[in-house]
This record gives structure tokens, sequence and C-alpha cells, in this order.
């Protein structure tokens, strides 16, 4: 069983959660009354929830960045990046444990420090942190006094060489659809053990909240954001290929024709620039277009936020080569927000369960269904209905996390159990004595069972984002 502290702060959260949906469920009736409801842009944060900014600086190995991607919405995302991703050669194969460990030696001959990490060791200032003198094949990767700012793809960096690509991760935080964001305190801890543990650039994403924005605003935004990612992958492409050919049309000449020669490499060069420039080089988000790898696309989500990754994977099925250069290859749900008319043996047996009861998440689709659209077999809230999307079988690798304790259990492991009769790989990771939310609620991100199962995501993970195929962590 859970806990007693874990009882008591279900007790205290559940209090707060139901006076919050009750003045939301009374505001929107009133903004209904007004006119003033579905204003497009929308919030993505509450006003009590704790945020943390964003910082380029690698912190616990991860630089983080926010970026607004779309001007008609508050539609944004936060970057996570691993510091694996400033070196050239592959990690070792430690166990996901080792990201937490740190080794550092002190050399009393150069008065530097060497910090050991599961990539090999790198110098460090002792006194800021400095970075800046880190180099791979190309030298210098744009880090200056610990702050990695990145760069875009140049004719420097196409030498037939190639930085680390890693694969990216679209994460979908939870809460209801109505409260949480990508950059809560509990979401960004989670991103960066995720993005350290998997070794991926993790994208989450801060979509549009109810009952200000309701379905679809929050599944259009997940589909928005990987379009976008097929988009800046392009983008870097093309900017990098302009680049290159400008600068293989440089030159030529013989040395009478020096001072012409030099003229012309001038107009050239600031040609493609031009040119370059105005196919959206100035829009590449530098990060992506050094380190990211969209063919090794993984989505994750988190309770409601896996309803939202669910719908994004159906969504990329149904567009196929259409996403190019962006492929999902796989994708996991954690205790996903699942319901139906019909209700499960967990859904009856475990009705009142700790944090997200039952009646609590009625509320919630309330808020956010269109209330001529309101029913609990809704496409959005019950996976098993028939012909809801493209055929399961087309579906990428599905993991499926669940914890004993959850009243949506049961819908969870039963879509799981369909997807695996058409042969996707589909397992489900049942958690004993664990409440909704395990993994990824404020109190419980550090308890044992938070981080098996961060490891155990990564280690099926891995499977589908290696460069060598089935490759774990150990």
């Amino acid at each position: 069983m859970p806990s007693v502290a874990v009882k008591l702060y279900s007790v205290f959260f559940k209090f707060l959660l139901k006076h919050r949906l009750q003045n939301r469920i009374q505001s929107t009736a009133d903004e209904s009354v007004n006119g003033k409801l579905n204003n497009g842009f929308g919030v993505t944060t509450r006003p009590e929830e704790s945020v943390v900014a964003a910082n380029p600086v690698f912190t616990d190995s991860v630089a983080t960045k926010d970026i607004h991607i779309d001007p008609s919405t508050s539609l944004s995302v936060r970057i996570f990046l691993p510091e694996t991703a400033l070196s050239s050669a592959p990690e070792s194969r430690a166990p996901p444990r080792a990201f937490n460990k740190r080794v550092e030696s002190s050399q009393e001959e150069s008065g530097s420090f060497i910090r050991r990490k599961s990539f090999g060791p790198s110098s460090v200032d002792p006194v800021n942190g400095d970075h800046s003198s880190r180099r791979n094949s190309y030298g210098i990767v744009g880090v200056e006094n610990g702050v990695y700012r990145g760069y875009l793809p140049s004719i420097e960096h196409s030498k037939g060489d190639k930085l680390r690509k890693l694969p990216v991760m679209l994460q979908f935080h939870g809460g209801g659809f109505v409260s949480g964001s990508n950059d809560c305190v509990a979401n960004d801890f989670f991103c960066r053990r995720i993005a350290k543990y998997c070794d991926v650039i993790v994208l989450a994403v801060g979509y549009r909240l109810a009952p200000e924005n309701r379905y679809p605003a929050a599944f259009e935004d997940g589909w928005k954001v990987l379009n976008w990612l097929a988009k800046q992958a392009n983008l870097a492409e093309c900017t990098k290929s302009l680049i290159t050919r400008g600068a293989g049309g440089i030159g030529g000449g013989g040395s009478g024709d020096s001072g012409a020669a030099g003229g012309e490499s001038k107009k050239s060069d600031v040609l493609r620039h031009t040119v370059a420039d105005t196919f959206g080089a100035s829009m590449v988000e530098p990060w992506l277009a050094a380190h990211a790898d969209p063919s090794r696309c993984v989505l994750l989500g988190v309770s409601c936020g896996a309803n939202i990754s669910d719908y994004v994977a159906r969504k990329a099925v149904e567009s196929g080569k259409l996403l190019d250069p962006v492929k999902v290859v796989a994708q996991v749900l954690m205790y996903p927000f699942f319901i139906g008319s019909v209700p499960t043996h967990s859904e009856i047996k475990l009705a009142n369960s700790y944090f997200y009861d039952k009646a609590m998440c009625v509320l919630a689709w309330k808020l956010f269904l269109p209330e001529d659209e309101f029913n609990l077999d809704h496409p959005a809230a019950n996976p098993l209905i028939p012909n809801r999307g493209p055929p399961l079988k087309l579906m990428p690798p599905t993991l499926t996390v669940v914890a004993e304790h959850d009243w949506m259990r049961d819908r969870a492991i039963a879509y799981s159990e369909e997807l695996r009769k058409v042969n996707v790989d589909a397992p489900v990771l049942e958690y004993k004595d664990a409440v909704h939310e395990f993994a990824t609620l404020d109190m419980l991100l550090k308890t044992p069972q938070a981080q098996a199962c961060a490891e155990d995501i990564a280690i099926w993970v891995k499977k589908y984002i290696s460069i060598r195929g089935h490759e774990f962590s150990y």
C-alpha cells in the first residue's frame, strides 16, 4: 500500500484540485454568458504552478531553452539538450544510474579539474565552469562561459564528418487538460531525467489548456509541434545545402584574375547567405539543427498527455512520408487518461483512488470536451471504440506504464492488448503499490520507484532509437 505520507498528501491534493475545477466550471459558465470563451490564444500554465526558468547552462548535464513556435497561439516548447550532444564520440554503455554519479579528480600540476561523465573527460574551469575550450571534430561548438549558444549549419560543419546527432522525444505533460505546464518544477525535473537516461533531446510541449481552449486545441498543438519539427529539419538541411553549394562555386580563375575572382567570391558569398535567409535560415533552431536526428522520434505522454501522444501518433501514421524526415519510431504512454461509458473493473473498484479519483476526472473531461460533444466514449477519451483512426497494426511500438492503485489502469491495459493482437510491440509495465502519476508528481519524483520507471523507459526506448539496432543501456 502507498505510504501514510502519500495518503495524506493525496487528501490535500484532491481537496485543492476539486476546488480549482469547480471554480473553473463556474468561470466557464460566466464567460460563456459574456461571450469571452475560446479566445484562440489561450493559456499554457496556471498562476498556482511553480515554474522553472529556462537555463542554457548545462545544469545537471542538461541545458534548456524556451521557444514560442506559433504566433497565433500560446503554443511553446522547452528544449532539453543533454550535454552528451557535445561529444562526437558515442557515450559508454553504462546503466542509467551512472548519469547521477559524478567523479571529479584534481590535477595539481595544471590547476584544473577533470569531470568524468558517461562520454569521457573534458576540461572545466573550477572557478566559473567555463566550457569554452570544449572542442569536437569541428572545433569550438558554441559554449561560452558555460552557456551553450549553438550555431547554424555552415560550411565549417559540412566537411564530411558529423556532429553527434541525438534522437528527439516529444513530451506532453499531464494535468487533466486543465492544469500543468511544460516548464513547471515537476515537469522540468522529469524531462531532465528522461533526457539524460534516454540520451535524447526532449521537446516538452506547452499546449493550450482547457476550458479556455477546449478539444481539439491541445491535440492540434501536439500535431503542430511534430510538423514544426519536420519544418526545422528541412530548413536546416536546405540552409546547409545552399551554403555548401555557394562555397563550392567560389574560386576558379587564374592568378591574373585574382582580383576579379575575389570580387566574385564576395558577391557569391553575399548571394548565398541572402538566398539562405530567404529560405528561412534565420528561423532555424540551432540546437536542433546541430544535434537533432528527427528520423528517430519518440512520443511520450503523461496522463492526459498520453491521450495527446496517441492522437499525434495516429496522425503521423496517416501522414506517412509527408512528415519526412521525421519518423515516429515509438511512443510511451504513462498512465493514460482514458475513460469510457461502460466502466472497467478498476474503474469500479478504484473509483475513489489516490490523487485523481474518477469523479474529478469526469469534471476535467467536462471542461475539456465541448459541451455539445461531451461523451465518455468520445474518440479522445476512449481508445477502444471502433473506427477511431488508422488500423492499429500501423501504430508505432507502444510502451504503456500503469500503476496498481490507479482506476484508469484496466482500460490502458486493454488498449495495449488490442495493439498486441495486431502484432504491435506493446508491452505493459505495471508498478506495484503505485498511484497515478507516481513517476511525475512533484512529491514522488525522487522516490526509488520513479527513478526505476525512468530507467525502464530508457531501456525499452533505446531498442528503437539506437542506430546500431537493439541496443540496451547495459
